[in-house]
């Protein structure tokens, strides 16, 4: 996530953020295999990932595409490539690229990719959803696929809860809100698809059900002292949420992650 005034990543790049990208990938192997068939995310496709972060999909989409595809990561955040290509280097894998580059302009080449997947991007994008959205249907080629994931923030729930918790959680959507971020941008992405001139050719909504590690930590974690920052929170504020977070962490709260997913077909 763009702070727009520093053309920083909010959420910090940590062990235990990596943590919950891993986790969130392993979700979605289980979860949208369908969806990805749909896609295009096949034997032998080449496929841009943008927002990749880490990379923490790519052993999902390496499996899909096989050895005869083709993989290609783009982030924003330089430190997030780096991770990125320390894990292509540790894996081997001699068909996956990694390079710096915006939402909205990738610097990839037009009409190249088979299917292009953007997942928890817009979200964190709410001026440029649409923009985004329309760069990269300009990436994929007649007949190809752009797939998008994203969340429904206020579908989402936590059980048990804790009043502490709940209050960063609002906080981060506070913050959200006054950097024009839409939270329930799930609910939007048919209309942005088809705006951008696709076929919506699969639209569909689902729970991740989750059972954490107790040292993971939520997405408004990792943007705490960007929310300091901005004035949404205090130093106070953030010890109390680290305190709410260690006990919910010692009960093994459930996560119910709400999200959507769409793939959209460029008209051959």
């Amino acid at each position: 996530m763009t702070d727009p005034a520093t053309n920083k990543y909010s959420l910090a790049l940590s062990d235990v953020e990596l943590q919950r990208y891993r986790l969130m990938a392993d979700a979605a192997r289980a979860t949208e295999s369908e969806l990805w068939q749909l896609a295009g995310l096949v034997e032998g496709a080449r496929v841009a990932d943008v927002g990749c972060g880490p990379g923490a999909m790519f052993p999902a989409i390496v499996d899909s595409v096989g050895p005869t595809g083709e993989v290609v990561g783009v982030d924003g955040d330089p430190n997030a490539i780096a991770a990125a290509q320390a894990l292509v280097a540790a894996n081997g894998w001699t068909n996956v690229t990694t390079r710096v580059g915006k939402a909205d302009a990738t610097g990839l080449a037009p009409a190249s990719f088979d299917a292009v997947m953007m997942r928890h991007v817009l979200a964190h994008n709410g001026p440029t959803e649409q923009s985004i959205v329309e760069h990269l249907a300009t990436l994929v080629q007649p007949g190809g696929s752009v797939y998008l994931v994203d969340i429904d923030g206020p579908g989402m729930r936590v059980r048990p809860t804790d009043p502490d918790a709940e209050d960063l959680a609002d906080a981060y959507h506070r913050f959200h809100l006054a950097q024009g971020n839409d939270l329930e941008v799930g609910l939007r992405l048919r209309d942005l698809l088809t705006a951008a001139g696709f076929d919506v050719v699969a639209y569909r909504g689902w729970y991740n059900i989750l059972q954490p590690p107790s040292e993971l930590r939520p997405p408004a974690w990792a943007a705490r002292d960007a929310m300091v920052a901005a004035g949404i929170a205090t130093p106070d504020d953030v010890a109390r949420w680290e305190a709410a977070l260690d006990r919910l962490g010692a009960q093994r709260p459930t996560i119910y992650a709400s999200l959507f997913g769409a793939v959209g077909r460029r008209p051959a």
